[in-house]
């Protein structure tokens, strides 16, 4: 009896995390657009340390070495099988977005930045997710960007340490 009510709790539980991914995927799908590029820090208080031990402040943590170029230390947020969806592709790991779109999108970080709108997070065992709308505008490659950027991200607890195992990123013109 005792069993079977913790295998129903359990299935309740994995059930309510899909629950959450499947609302943030649909806040993201929202507001379509172009992805241009992760984001820059949106800490309420730059400049503050972050602390890269809870969900929130990996997400940051992830975004300040993107932003700095530290290209190395982004990596070493991201699970190994994360997965990536910008644009309407999809990188399939760690590896894949190294090769791809990491250096383009530490060069965007470093260069446009981000003003935090809104950010909702939660955990559930040892998963935790971080939705974040914020406002993009500066200048990139000479082009004015003035966007509304929204940011799904999934993490896991791997080893006692948040790893980021899904990023869903649009975006649409503010214009």
């Amino acid at each position: 009896m005792i069993e079977g009510k913790m295998i129903q709790l359990a299935g309740r539980r994995a059930a309510y995390l899909v629950g959450i991914a499947a609302i943030g995927l649909s806040l993201t799908a929202a507001h379509p657009g172009s992805h241009d590029a992760p984001r820059t820090p949106t800490s309420a208080n730059p400049g503050a340390p972050v602390d890269a031990a809870t969900p929130v402040g990996t997400v940051m943590a992830f975004h300040e070495a993107l932003a700095s170029g530290n290209t190395a230390g982004a990596l070493a947020l991201l699970a190994e099988d994360v997965m990536i969806f910008e644009s309407g592709g999809v990188e399939n790991s760690r590896d894949e977005y190294a090769s791809h779109h990491l250096k383009s999108d530490a060069a965007f970080s470093a260069a446009v930045p981000r003003t935090l709108v809104s950010r909702n997070q939660g955990t559930q065992n040892n998963m935790a997710w971080v939705l974040s709308v914020e406002t993009v505008a500066g200048t990139y490659r000479n082009q004015a960007i003035n966007s509304r950027s929204v940011e799904t991200m999934l993490l896991r607890l791997i080893d006692r340490q948040w790893r980021i195992v899904h990023i869903h990123w649009s975006s649409a013109s503010n214009d």
